[in-house]
């Protein structure tokens, strides 16, 4: 019944051959709150390793094969590694390049064209050969290196902290990211795909792991070919085991949604939460309510790793991180509400939705109708953070929400009344929303009439980085775990932070989050997302805000399908 369509996350371009290197020098540093300090001189010195001789993964119980955790690493030293990847609209390739800093200079060497072809990281860039006991290779792969991957420190004299952002995007509307790891530090370079589990049977291997020769020939890394024995052990439930390699988690950042590593390191944490402990008979993942109809799983979810793993509780809602607590003002604002003319804004861009599927819909909804799901994102591209607080009248089911405004030193200067929140006591919400975030309508071929329509209340989060290259972007959110940004049923009041660079994706596969389109006739309609659909909330610029997604209905009653045309370049349904 699901239709279920294929998942290319851009047109791939050819890789050139010989390597084109265009150098600039320009004044000053990078734009933004990410930007980085002044280095010495120098160019990075990459080099593969293998953080242990041996690693144990786990094939856990129900599902088809392991997941190659490695715990091989890319140290960098003698400079950062720092990557500058944009593009410059969908319509636009990816572009990638090497930001080179020498004092107040900062030189930029651009990568071959066609090399880099999403914001995922580096495609190809690890080569792995697994062999069995008796010497006979049984898989061989290539995976893709994110530098900002989970990473560690290599000696006590690297910087204490790193500054450069903590996933690599895998959202397919994005536009800007930032790369990198400091000089002194290490990423983990093994490459865990979750949707393509490998298919390795209980026993003993070898696996030798090297970077591709374009990349070493690029970057000048050794040839090196560390090995690394792997013992496949059968664990029977998820409370027990836990995969273990040399990368560990000691010295390891935070996970971010998107980083898969610290994710499966956590299976037996989530795993009590994928069976329902907490709640019977629920299942959880990353925005906190029961898992989508098999199948028409959103990649948006399948990107932060193994979705069906991932859970929700208190302090940990996302499946990835626990972030700070984000704390209301103490009490209303007083004073006439005002906004200064020249104070800095947000300004809120809706995404083009993804992950469009016909679905039989959720617990609720009514049997045997046919939905329309997506995926949608409202992103703030700054200058100014999107900061609201809300205040609750003791007893009272709704809290006024107030939006701040802050100078360039960071003192508020103002508020204004911006609507409500709304508690939502659905089982695995449980948290304030923010209401008129976003809208959704299903227009007709023409795009004049409205066939269906939806809106829903937001908790604010910052789910993804959509783009860090643009002037104040926060390359560290915090509020990126719903539980802490969104409150508890008796809050007083809640803030709820959406930051510059980031969006908040909601994966619209619950009741009332997707279009009933049983009774609509096959043919050609646009799904638009729309940002600040009341105009509530100031920003800079209101005519940005809507975007359009063309979708083509067919197929009979009970067995709708759709297709999505690509979007520009991007194809991805």
């Amino acid at each position: 019944m699901t239709s279920q369509p294929d998942r290319k996350a851009l047109t791939r371009a050819a890789f050139a051959a010989a390597a084109v290197l265009t150098v600039v020098t320009v004044a000053g540093a990078a734009p933004g709150a990410g930007a980085a300090p002044a280095s010495p001189a120098g160019t990075p010195k990459l080099k593969l390793i293998a953080a242990s001789k041996a690693v144990t993964l786990d094939r856990w119980e129900g599902e088809p094969g392991v997941y190659l955790d490695l715990g091989t690493y890319v140290t960098v030293d003698g400079a950062p590694l720092e990557l500058n990847v944009t593009r410059k609209s969908y319509k636009d390739p990816v572009v990638a390049r090497q930001i080179l800093r020498n004092g107040t200079h900062t030189t930029t060497r651009t990568l071959p064209a066609g090399l880099v072809k999403d914001f995922s990281g580096l495609p190809g860039f690890l080569e792995v050969s697994v062999k069995n006991a008796a010497g006979q290779e049984v898989t061989r792969s290539k995976g893709t290196f994110c530098p900002n991957n989970a990473s560690g420190r290599l000696r006590p004299d690297a910087p204490a902290t790193s500054h450069y952002p903590e996933s690599c995007s895998t959202n397919p509307f994005t536009l800007g990211s930032v790369w990198g790891v400091e000089k002194g530090w290490a990423a983990n370079s093994s490459t865990v795909d979750y949707d393509k589990p490998v298919d390795l049977p209980v026993g003993e291997y070898t696996a030798t792991v090297s970077v591709a020769k374009k990349y070493r020939d690029l970057f000048g890394i050794p040839n090196d070919h560390p090995t690394v024995k792997v013992t496949v052990r059968q664990t029977d439930d998820g409370t027990t085991g836990g995969s273990t390699s040399g990368g560990g988690t000691a010295g390891q950042r935070s996970a971010s949604p998107s980083d898969p590593h610290a994710q499966h390191a956590q299976h037996a944490q989530h795993a009590q939460h994928a069976t329902g402990a907490g709640h019977a008979g629920h299942h959880f993942g990353p925005r906190g309510a029961d898992a989508p109809t098999p199948g028409a799983l959103p990649h948006a979810l399948e990107a932060r790793g193994l979705a069906h793993h991932l859970g929700d509780g208190l302090g940990h809602t996302d499946g990835s991180r626990v972030a700070p607590a984000l704390r209301a003002n103490g009490q209303r604002p007083t004073g006439r509400a005002g906004v200064p003319a020249n104070v800095p804004k947000p300004d809120l861009r809706s995404l083009p939705a993804w992950d469009i599927a016909v679905t039989d819909g959720e617990d609720g909804d009514v049997p045997g109708k046919d939905y329309l799901a997506f995926s949608a994102n409202v992103w703030n591209a700054g200058p100014a953070p999107l900061v609201v607080d809300g205040f609750r009248t003791p007893g009272a089911d709704l809290m006024d929400a107030y939006q701040y405004f802050y100078d360039a030193h960071g003192k508020q200067v103002g508020y204004a009344p911006t609507g409500t929140m709304e508690w939502d006591p659905r089982i695995g919400h449980e948290h304030w929303h923010f209401t008129d975030f976003a809208s959704y309508r299903l227009l007709s071929a023409d795009r004049t009439r409205q066939v269906r329509s939806g809106k829903e209340a937001f908790c604010l989060a910052n789910t993804d980085a959509i783009d860090y290259t643009v002037r104040n972007a926060n390359w560290h959110p915090y509020n990126t775990d719903l539980s802490t940004a969104c409150g508890q049923q008796n809050s007083i009041s809640v803030r709820e932070v959406l930051d510059v660079g980031s969006g908040d994706t909601y994966t619209q596969y619950r009741p009332g989050q997707s279009f009933d389109i049983s009774d609509l006739p096959n043919g050609t309609y646009y799904i638009e997302v729309k940002a600040n659909p009341a105009h509530r909330l100031q920003e800079t610029d209101l005519k940005n805000n809507v975007s359009l997604r063309k979708v083509v209905l067919g197929g009979t009653p009970g067995a709708r399908t759709v297709q999505v045309p690509p979007y520009d370049l991007v194809n991805a349904p």
